[in-house]
C-alpha cells in the first residue's frame, strides 16, 4: 500500500493497549517511576523528566510510537497508586482521559465526571463525595448551536457565525425578512433612522433601494446628504445611510447585493456601518482606577491603561462612524468604576473624571455600599465578591441618570467587572462583551482542586463562580490573543482550563467553555502612539525628562524611591516593569540575574515595581517585598542592580524605555504567565528587543529570534543564558541589535494598534447585536440555567458569612463616615451616612 494511504484512527485506549502487548516492560520501566512520586498530581515537565530517566533504549522504543504521542500530548497525570489517570490533549481544544493500573497493565477510557471523580480523591479521599454532586454541563444548551471543528478557526468566531448563519437564514429573498425587521426597529432616542413605516416588505425595500440607486448615480459623489433627505423620507429613508451621495450608494449597492445573492463578508461590512452604537458603557470596579498617580498601587496597572487607550481610541472611530453615517448624535463611553472615599492621594474620590484626551468620555465611580452604608478603603480584587450586587442596582441607577437611556452596549473587565456586567446586561437586554485580561485559574496551578486551601485569602469559590457565568452569559468575548483562548500545541488556554475542572465540595464542571464557541473573537491591542514611540524618532523625544530619569537610574542616593547603585553606568540596562506579586516574577529575574556571573559582568539589571514609599496593605507584596530584600544581600547585587518603586507617570515612562534603549538594553518579562502583555508592546514599540515569557500573550505577539525572543520562567538559568547569548552576538556583531530591535517594531506596526483594535470591536457589536436579534443566539435555555446557578449556589458563596470578606469588610472597611454630602449618589440612594 502507498505509504499516502487513509488508516483508522483508533481510540486512545486501542492505541496504549496495542503498545502495552507490543513494548510492555518498557512501559511498566516508566509508569513504574511515576507511579513512585506517589500520590498527587504530575506535570508535563515532570513526565517527561521521569521518561528521560528510562534507559535510551527503552525510550527509543516508546518515542516514535502511539505512546510517545500520547505522552507528547498529556497535559497532567493523576497517581493515586496503582491507577495513573491522564489527561490527554491531542490538539488545542480537544481533551481524551485514560487512567492505567500500573499492578494489572489495564486501560480504562473516562469520561469527564469519572475523571473529574478521580481527581477529587486527591483530596477527599475515595468515593467520599458519593455520587451526589453537582455537575455543571452547559454543552446541552449549545449542542445545537454550529461551531468550527478546525483549531486554526479558533478565535475567529464572527466569521464563522456569518458564513453559517448567512448560509442557513438567507437561502432566498423571503428569508431576508428578519434583516428587513432589524433595520426598521433601529432609532436613537426616538428618532428613526435607516427605514420609516413607508417600507413595510422586502418587495418595497427593494422597489425603494432601486429608486434610491438611479437617483444617487446622477448625483455628484461628494453630494451632502441634507440635499436629498427629503426626497429620502418621502420614499421610505432615513438618516444613516451614509453623509455623501457615494457613501450613501455604498451602503445601498451593499444591501442590494445581500438581497439577491447574501455573502458572509459583504453582510459583516453592511452590519459594521449600519449605526447602531452610540452609548457604551465600561464596567471595572477594583483597584484605584484613575489617570494620574495610581499605576503600581494594588491592583492597579495594565488594566487601567488598557481601558483609557481603549476608550480614547472607540470614540474617534465612533465619532468617525457617526459623521460618516450622516447623523447628528453625541455619543457617550462610561467607565464605571468604584468610588474610594479614602482616595490615598488620588482622584478616585471624585464621582465624575473626564478622560484626558477625549471629547464625551468619562468616568463615572459608584461607591460599594452596604446596609450599614458606603465602605470607605481600597478592597483587594479578591474580597470584592459580597458587594457587587448591591454595586450592579446602584450603577443601573447611575447609569439611567448619566445616559437619560439604555447603554447600546456593555463592555465587562476582569472577573468583578464581567459579572457586573452580566447582571446589568441581562437587565437592560443589552449586547454585552467579556474581556477577562487575567483568568486567575490559569495563574494560580491546581487553585480549582485546592481551593479550599485558598479561599480565606483569595475567595477562588466566588471568582472561579463568577467566572463561568460571566464567559457563559455574555455575547462575545474578545481576546488579545489565540493563547489566552486555547493556549498552544503544548500549552493550555486561560479559557481551554475552564472546559472541565472540579472543586471538591462545591462542584463539578463537567462542560464549563468550549474554545470553539464562535463567541470568540481575537481582537488585538496595541499602546498609545503618542507615549510610546520609536527611540529613533529623535524630534519627538522628551528630553526634559532626562534628568529626572537619570536621576531614577543611576543617582548614588539610595532612599524609599530607588535602592542600591550602579557603578558602572555604561553598561547596557536589562529593565523590566511590572507590579509587584508573585505571578509577575521580578523576583525571579533578580535571582536569574544573581545567580549568572556573565549575564552580571555585561549589563546592569533595573527593575520597577513595588512601592517602598508607603507600607503595603497588599500581603503578596508584603511577601515579595522581603523576598528582593533577601536576594539583594544573598548574591551582593549592590552596584550592578537598581530596584525603583512604582512610577505612575506614563509619558515619562515612555522615554524611560527609550533612555534604556539608547544604552542598547533590552526589556524582560518574567511572569510565570501573562495574558497579554502590555509591557511588552510597550517596549518593543519604543524600540527595545524583547525577552518575554513562554506562557500566555506574549509567546504570540513576540517571532523567537526575529522580534525578540521568549523565555520560560520556570527555566531561569536557561532565561538568562539566552540574553548572554545576545549580548555575546551583540559584541560580535554592532548590527544584532538594530535587527532584533527593528523587527519588533515591524511586528507591532503589523497587528498591535489600537486603530485596529477599535475598528473591530464596534464591528462585532454590531454583528453580534444583529444575529441576538434575528437568531436565537441570546440562548435563553442556557441563561435560565445561569439564573438558577447564580441565585442557588453564587449568591450563597457571596454571602458576607460564607466567604470571610464580610467579615474583612464588616469591622475595618464599613467603618467609614460616607461620602460628602454634595455627593449626587447619597441622594439617589437615599444612603444612611454612619459615623
Amino acid at each position: 500500500m502507498a505509504d499516502g494511504v487513509l488508516t483508522r484512527v483508533h481510540s486512545l485506549r486501542t492505541r496504549l493497549d496495542e503498545t502495552l502487548t507490543t513494548h510492555p516492560n518498557e512501559i511498566l520501566a516508566f509508569l513504574s517511576r511515576v507511579e513512585s512520586h506517589g500520590k498527587g498530581i504530575l506535570q508535563p515537565h515532570q513526565l517527561q523528566a521521569e521518561f528521560e530517566a528510562i534507559p535510551e533504549a527503552s525510550r527509543k522504543k516508546l518515542t516514535n510510537g502511539p505512546f510517545g504521542e500520547i505522552l507528547k500530548s498529556t497535559q497532567e497525570a493523576i497517581v493515586l497508586p496503582p491507577w495513573i489517570a491522564l489527561a490527554v490533549r491531542p490538539r488545542p481544544g480537544v481533551w481524551e482521559y485514560i487512567r492505567v493500573n500500573v499492578s494489572a497493565l489495564v486501560v480504562e477510557e473516562l469520561r469527564v465526571p469519572e475523571y473529574l471523580h478521580f481527581k477529587e480523591e486527591l483530596v477527599d479521599g475515595r468515593c467520599c463525595n458519593g455520587n451526589f454532586v453537582l455537575e455543571l454541563d452547559f454543552e446541552p444548551f449549545t449542542a445545537s448551536f454550529p461551531r468550527p471543528t478546525l483549531s486554526k478557526s479558533i478565535g475567529n468566531g464572527v466569521e464563522f457565525l456569518n458564513r453559517h448563519l448567512s448560509a442557513k437564514m438567507f437561502h432566498g429573498k423571503d428569508s431576508m425578512q428578519p434583516l428587513l425587521d432589524f433595520l426598521r426597529v433601529h432609532q436613537h432616542k426616538g428618532k428613526t433612522m435607516m427605514l420609516n413605516d413607508k417600507i413595510q416588505n422586502l418587495d418595497t425595500l427593494q422597489f425603494v433601494l432601486r429608486k434610491a440607486d438611479e437617483y444617487l448615480t446622477s448625483q455628484p459623489p461628494e453630494t451632502p446628504y441634507p440635499e436629498f433627505e427629503h426626497q429620502f423620507q418621502e420614499i421610505g429613508l432615513e438618516r444613516g445611510w451614509g453623509d455623501t451621495a457615494e457613501r450613501v450608494l455604498e451602503m445601498i449597492h451593499m444591501l442590494l447585493d445581500l438581497l439577491e445573492a447574501p455573502d458572509p463578508c459583504t453582510l459583516e461590512q453592511f452590519l459594521g456601518r449600519i449605526p447602531m452604537v452610540f452609548n457604551v458603557v465600561i464596567l471595572s470596579p477594583h483597584g484605584y482606577f484613575a489617570q494620574d498617580n495610581v499605576l503600581g498601587y494594588p491592583d492597579t496597572g495594565g488594566q487601567v491603561v488598557y481601558i483609557l487607550d481603549q476608550v480614547r481610541a472607540m470614540e474617534t472611530e465612533m465619532l468617525l462612524r457617526i459623521k460618516q453615517q450622516g447623523l447628528d448624535i453625541t455619543p457617550k463611553i462610561i467607565i464605571v468604576t468604584r468610588l474610594l472615599p479614602d482616595a490615598v492621594g488620588t482622584t478616585c474620590n471624585q464621582r465624575t473624571e473626564k478622560v484626558y484626551g477625549s471629547e464625551h468620555s468619562y468616568i463615572l465611580r459608584v461607591p460599594f455600599r452596604t446596609e450599614k452604608g458606603i465602605v470607605r478603603k481600597w478592597i483587594s480584587r479578591f474580597e470584592v465578591w459580597p458587594y457587587l450586587e448591591t454595586y450592579t442596582e446602584d450603577v443601573a441607577n447611575e447609569l439611567a441618570t448619566e445616559l437619560q437611556t439604555k447603554p447600546d452596549f456593555i463592555i465587562g473587565n476582569y472577573s468583578d467587572g464581567n459579572i457586573v456586567a452580566s447582571l446589568l446586561a441581562h437587565k437592560l437586554e443589552v449586547t454585552q462583551c467579556t474581556i477577562a485580561h487575567a483568568l486567575e485559574k490559569t495563574k494560580y496551578p491546581n487553585s480549582d482542586l485546592y481551593w479550599k486551601k485558598l479561599d480565606e485569602k483569595y475567595h477562588f469559590s466566588c471568582q472561579f463562580t463568577a467566572d463561568l457565568i460571566a464567559m457563559n452569559h455574555t455575547d462575545f468575548i474578545i481576546t488579545s490573543t489565540f493563547q489566552e483562548i486555547a493556549g498552544s500545541k503544548d500549552t493550555v488556554g486561560q479559557y481551554e482550563t475552564h472546559t472541565a475542572f472540579t472543586m471538591p465540595g462545591l462542584y463539578r464542571v463537567v462542560h464549563g467553555i468550549d474554545v470553539f464557541d464562535p463567541k470568540f473573537n481575537i481582537v488585538s491591542p496595541g499602546a498609545d502612539m503618542t507615549i510610546y514611540f520609536p527611540y529613533t524618532e529623535e524630534k519627538k523625544r522628551l528630553k526634559h525628562f532626562y534628568p529626572e530619569i537619570e536621576e531614577l537610574l543611576f543617582s548614588q542616593v539610595e532612599n524609599k524611591e530607588h535602592l542600591c547603585v550602579l557603578k558602572d553606568p555604561k553598561k547596557p540596562i536589562i529593565f523590566s516593569m511590572a507590579r509587584l506579586d508573585r505571578v509577575k516574577n521580578l523576583t525571579g529575574l533578580v535571582e536569574w540575574y544573581g545567580k549568572n556571573a556573565r549575564l552580571r559582568e555585561l549589563t546592569n539589571l533595573v527593575v520597577v515595581g513595588g512601592d517602598r514609599r508607603k507600607e503595603s496593605k497588599d500581603l503578596e507584596e508584603q511577601a515579595e517585598m522581603k523576598k528582593m530584600y533577601g536576594l539583594i544581600e544573598t548574591y551582593n547585587l549592590n552596584g550592578q542592580f537598581r530596584w525603583i518603586s512604582s512610577q505612575m507617570d506614563r509619558v515619562r515612562n515612555g522615554e524611560l524605555y527609550r533612555y534604556i534603549a539608547d544604552t542598547k538594553g533590552v526589556f524582560v518579562q518574567p511572569a510565570y504567565y501573562e495574558a497579554f502583555g502590555l509591557t511588552v508592546i510597550e517596549a518593543m514599540t519604543c524600540g527595545l528587543p524583547t525577552f518575554a515569557t513562554c506562557n500566555g500573550g506574549p509567546a504570540e505577539i513576540i517571532v523567537h529570534g526575529k522580534s525578540g525572543f521568549h523565555i520560560d520562567p520556570h527555566q531561569g538559568d536557561k532565561a538568562a543564558e539566552l540574553i548572554v547569548s545576545f549580548y555575546e552576538k551583540c559584541k560580535a556583531d554592532p548590527n544584532h541589535w538594530d535587527k532584533i530591535s527593528k523587527g519588533g517594531l515591524k511586528r507591532i506596526e503589523e497587528k498591535y494598534t489600537w486603530k485596529i483594535y477599535s475598528e473591530r470591536l464596534l464591528t462585532l457589536a454590531g454583528v453580534y447585536g444583529f444575529w441576538k436579534y434575528v437568531s436565537n443566539l441570546d440562548r435563553r435555555e442556557a441563561r435560565r440555567y445561569i439564573e438558577m446557578f447564580y441565585a442557588l449556589k453564587y449568591r450563597k458563596l457571596c454571602s458576607v458569612s460564607s466567604t470571610g470578606c464580610g467579615v474583612v469588610a464588616g469591622k475595618e472597611r464599613q467603618r467609614g463616615i460616607g461620602l460628602e454630602p454634595s455627593c449626587k449618589f447619597s441622594e439617589l440612594c437615599g444612603i444612611t451616612v454612619i459615623v
